[in-house]
């Protein structure tokens, strides 16, 4: 098999021979949108890219002077006869700001002017053409040599389709790629407000109340809000995870997946790609992620993350490690492999996110394809979607992202020490090494604004590699006995301990500043209330029951980076 692993290109596929997986009926479904403007929204590596570069070599007559001419035929779209009047008969003008990465907005501002420089450059017959006046060629000039100011970048798009249509008498139509890349490369770092600026400017000129357009695509992963960014484009549509239209386009279905592993001879390992790499849900669509399939298959059938290491996936970690308790309960839900119910909004707004709005947060993992929805309603106050982890690969990436909060400064074998002296009840070894990491890894400032968020939180790092694993069950917050316990790691195997902890927060009397002897003596004593509760309110009852018989009960009481952990071991 030749697999285009890192080729978009739709003529270097078919030329070169590639295996492809058909899907051109793409073509016919834009053709038979009425919309003007589309946007459509998907993860990243779900085919966003090659599925532009088919419709523009499906749609202009020639690329880079040689024609499309027979690049479709016995593909899917060519069957649909009343489709071919539509080939090779529009203008096309193709740009991805895929690139656009920079860490300030000069850069970014550079990059973005090349990228019209070269799409100037696309079409550079335009600067002999009589239908443009010497005005018009004057400003042509300027965009190609990048000497072009603000105002008039902003507008070369809608100048570049303008003069297209006096050129060729017929309407372009304009494909924009990756459009969102820039704008969160603003967010993440500090000129949100002025790239906002720009692309609001760039967009309206370009495909608002543009009479001169034919159709305008635009793919990314993320809708930011139309208040932010497409403000008064009323003739735009969207197409996110959630639309049922255009679903089974992006990303492999069932078939597409079996087909190939066949090709392959590797279709015994279906259910296992299923698990690792399965359960993207668009709508009434179930798809595989194509960039881990090809991969895996090149890889000559090895189960590992592929996709999940595309990205540094610096903003999920962030979002997670600065949630709030809530958040974190409902996220360890999650790595159990569990679902849960949360408000959507499809329209995300960064600077939500920044506020820790938790709508938010869910709403950019899911259209980032590190959640999926199973099901979903319409509600008057928003979406109503039941999410979830959609496979392997993910529950991964997030395992690893929470034990990198603390193996990041120590390493991976002192992590798996560490938790292998808490799984075995080692205490004397595990107690100096949590004081080190409270010492010299955490801030005051980590734990200052909520304190049992933050302690709950670096629970689950603690456990982090445990979730999903045949050896333990994690849960927190649950009723046992006669009360909710806070954490438990319950094991599978009866030789082994399981393990219940109570934490209980110390203040210190308002105004007041304890001794460190007065401190050290509260903090025992808020100890032993939380290892005594574990005890009072028959927390181990839920342990028992499954006839497990050595329980590790441990009473944890925190101030700031200081602690004091008690304990117990009961065995019957």
């Amino acid at each position: 098999m030749k697999l285009p692993i890192g080729q978009s290109d739709f003529k270097t596929i078919i030329d070169q021979k590639y295996n492809f997986v058909d899907k051109t009926l793409f073509i016919k479904e834009i053709i038979d949108e009425p919309a003007a403007v589309i946007l459509i929204t998907r993860p990243r590596r779900f085919g966003k890219t090659l599925n532009l570069s088919m419709l523009k070599y499906f749609f202009a007559k020639e690329v880079d002077s040689i024609p499309t001419k027979g690049l479709f035929e016995g593909l899917k779209i060519s069957r649909e006869s009343v489709y071919a009047e539509y080939q090779g008969q529009y203008p096309v003008v193709s740009l991805s700001f895929k690139d656009v990465k920079e860490d300030n907005f000069a850069s970014a501002y550079r990059k973005i002017s090349g990228i019209m420089s070269r799409l100037y450059d696309e079409f550079s017959y335009l600067q002999e053409s009589g239908a443009l006046s010497s005005t018009q060629k004057s400003f042509y000039a300027q965009i190609l040599a990048r000497e072009a100011d603000q105002s008039d970048l902003e507008e070369s798009l809608q100048m570049l389709t303008r003069f297209l249509f006096l050129h060729h008498r017929q309407q372009p139509i304009v494909l924009i790629d990756e459009y969102d890349t820039p704008i969160h490369a603003g967010y993440l770092h500090g000129f949100y407000d002025e790239i906002i600026k720009f692309f609001r400017n760039f967009f309206s000129a370009g495909l608002k109340d543009n009479t001169l357009l034919h159709k305008a695509v635009l793919t990314g992963i993320l809708r930011v809000s139309r208040e932010s960014l497409f403000s008064g484009l009323n003739h735009l549509d969207v197409f996110s995870v959630l639309s049922p239209r255009y679903s089974s386009y992006f990303g492999f279905t069932e078939t597409e997946v079996t087909d190939l592993l066949i090709q392959a001879k590797m279709e015994n390992k279906l259910l296992q790609v299923k698990d690792w790499y399965n359960g993207y849900h668009m709508a009434e669509t179930t798809l595989y992620n194509p960039w881990s399939i090809i991969n895996f298959i090149q890889k000559g059938g090895l189960l590992q993350p592929y996709w999940v290491n595309t990205s540094d996936n610096d903003l999920i970690k962030t979002l997670i490690s600065t949630s709030s308790l809530p958040f974190k309960d409902d996220f360890e839900d999650l790595l159990q492999g569990k679902s849960m119910e949360e408000l959507i909004d499809t329209n995300i707004v960064f600077s939500d996110l920044h506020k820790g709005d938790e709508a938010a947060i869910w709403s950019l993992f899911l259209m980032s394809g590190y959640l999926t929805a199973t099901a979903h309603q319409y509600t008057p106050r928003g979406t109503l979607c039941t999410l979830s982890i959609p496979n392997k690969e993910v529950s991964f990436l997030f395992q690893r992202i929470i034990e990198q909060w603390f193996s990041r400064d120590y390493g991976l074998k002192w992590y798996d020490q560490f938790l292998d002296a808490l799984l075995t009840g080692n205490l004397e070894k595990f107690s100096p090494e949590l004081q080190k990491i409270m010492e010299h890894t955490l801030s005051v400032h980590d734990m200052s604004k909520h304190p049992e968020a933050f302690y709950h939180g670096l629970m689950i790092g603690l456990t982090a590699s445990l979730h999903g694993s045949p050896s333990y069950e994690i849960r927190s917050n649950r009723e046992s006995g006669v009360g909710r316990y806070d954490y438990a790691i319950i094991s599978r195997d009866v030789q082994k301990l399981s393990i219940i902890m109570e934490f209980k927060q110390v203040k210190e009397p308002e105004g007041k500043t304890l001794s460190e002897s007065k401190m050290t003596d509260l903090l025992e004593q808020t100890a032993k209330l939380a290892l005594g509760q574990i005890s009072q309110k028959a927390y181990c009852a839920e342990i028992e029951q499954r006839g497990l018989i050595r329980v590790l009960k441990i009473g944890l009481a925190f101030s700031g980076k200081r602690f004091c952990l008690l304990h117990e071991t009961s065995e019957k």
